[in-house]
């Protein structure tokens, strides 16, 4: 595309995100509530979320029809909740002993990189967000997903323009050129990027305030105390679900050695094909290209379509849920072990807790540090032992890894920006809410003095007697 054009483009929508969104600003509560309902409700419906699903899954090719419709769905209702009953205008904080009191505003204009994989749910939930906090948002689609991103825009702007609200709040730029989003992103005043690794990197260089999705697939442990069954059912269930798409699909499991037969027979029991030695090389050798980059033809694909393409037989390629590859050297380096964007789960085993503490940390900063990790255990001191060694933002106990982004039975906030915080490049530690989308005005009055005592805050190093020159080391730390 024309350079031209494109700086025309882009700067076109930011000033219709302007305007709107100076409109916006003004609105009380109530009236974002309703608009935030409105387009809530609109995204949430059976038709919309069955639509949108399937345009997703024809023009991406990732995934899977029916989870992506159960995954919009899931994700709206549950930003729903979050919202429901939130101040995001006005007083949001007082503090009288303090004399303080904060004002919640908007930021202004969000740029919004979303992402191929599930990109529906991403552009409705990150919308609702915006809205409920005044801001306007520019969404820019992964070229992959162009149509949908627009298609899902489209709808929110139809609900907008009904309830009376300026649609221009919400936009989609949909240019395929990487100068397009550069330039979107300089040009607002925050912004948000979900995908990969490059994608994030324009956005904290972009010279706007940003907040980027962590990369990387979780590592679950799996000790012998933990119910194997129910493990195993839960790690097979989020490893498969959508094909693996989710950052937050499991990706290895580290099984004690004393339960991992019980452990495969449930996997298998479940659908899953226990590949062979000979079999796990033919899927690395397809899967990852020279043992670097993933196959883009292959990603977000069935199991059975993965198994073809490696040239494995298994009994009922549909029903073929996940594909299990045994790596009996973890601590090497392994592409099998790094992220897949597909229904693949590599197993390894430990002998020693110790081990795969150190095993855990090892692969999570190999194949996403900061982004998450899980355990499945009845002794719940070896999750704090587990959490203490890792870094990572999130630790799931006894549950699948897909509650990262929010579930109904975990007390996360549903996010579609699982952010890693420092240890994966990001600059927030946890998931990206609506919170993340606030300016705060703080309001002090004087209050009555409250000195603190010197002592108290020095602790045994306080003393008024004390000379400078009987310090150790004075004369060193003088300046020159």
């Amino acid at each position: 595309m024309d350079r031209e054009l494109i700086h025309e483009d882009v700067q076109v929508a930011v000033a219709r995100a302007r305007a709107a969104q100076a409109e916006a600003a003004l609105w009380p509560q109530a009236r974002v509530d309703d608009v935030v309902e409105a387009v809530g409700w609109q995204c949430y419906r059976d038709g919309t979320a069955r639509r949108l699903a399937a345009l997703s899954q024809s023009e991406t090719r990732l995934g899977d029809t029916e989870h992506l419709y159960a995954l919009h769905r899931e994700r709206v209702l549950g930003t729903m909740r979050d919202l429901h009953g939130q101040v995001s205008t006005g007083v949001v904080e007082v503090v009288p002993d303090l004399g303080l009191r904060r004002i919640a505003k908007p930021m202004g204009v969000i740029a919004v990189a979303s992402p191929a994989t599930a990109p529906s749910p991403g552009i409705a939930c990150l919308a609702l967000a915006i809205l409920k906090t005044r801001n306007a948002a520019i969404f820019s689609p992964n070229p992959r997903a162009r149509s949908c991103g627009q298609e899902t825009v489209d709808v929110i702007r139809a609900v907008l323009d009904r309830v009376g609200a300026p649609p221009d709040l919400i936009q989609c730029v949909t240019g395929v050129g990487r100068d397009q989003v550069v330039e979107l992103m300089a040009s607002c005043d925050f912004v948000v990027a979900v995908g990969g690794v490059g994608t994030v990197h324009r956005a904290y260089t972009s010279g706007t305030p940003a907040v980027g999705a962590g990369v990387g697939n979780p590592t679950v442990i799996v000790d012998e105390t933990a119910d194997v069954e129910e493990a195993a059912r839960k790690i097979h269930t989020g490893a498969g679900y959508n094909h693996g798409t989710s950052c937050s699909s499991e990706s290895n499991a580290l099984v004690h050695a004393t339960v991992v037969e019980q452990f495969r027979a449930e996997l298998l029991k479940g659908g899953a094909h226990l590949c062979t030695p000979e079999e796990t090389a033919r899927v690395r050798s397809v899967l990852w290209v020279d043992d670097k980059s993933l196959n883009r033809d292959l990603i977000g694909r069935s199991a059975g379509e993965i198994a073809t393409a490696a040239q494995i037989g298994v009994d009922d390629p549909e029903k073929t849920s996940v594909l299990v590859l045994d790596c009996a050297d973890p601590r090497a380096e392994n592409p099998i072990l790094r992220e897949k964007l597909a229904p693949v789960l590599t197993l390894s085993t430990f002998e020693h807790f110790d081990d795969a503490l150190d095993l855990a940390a090892i692969l999570t900063d190999r194949c996403g540090r900061g982004h998450s990790c899980a355990i499945h255990t009845s002794d719940l001191r070896r999750a704090d032992r587990l959490a203490e060694r890792v870094d990572t933002c999130r630790l799931v106990v006894n549950q699948s890894t897909s509650t990262n982004a929010g579930s109904f039975e975990s007390g996360v906030s549903f996010s579609a920006v699982l952010s890693s915080g420092t240890w994966g490049g990001g600059s927030v530690s946890g998931n990206v809410t609506w919170r993340h989308f606030l300016n705060h005005t703080t309001i002090t009055v004087p209050i009555p003095e409250h000195r603190p005592s010197e002592e108290a805050l020095f602790g045994r190093h306080w003393s008024s007697e004390i000379k400078q020159d009987e310090l150790p080391h004075a004369a060193a730390a003088q300046p020159r």
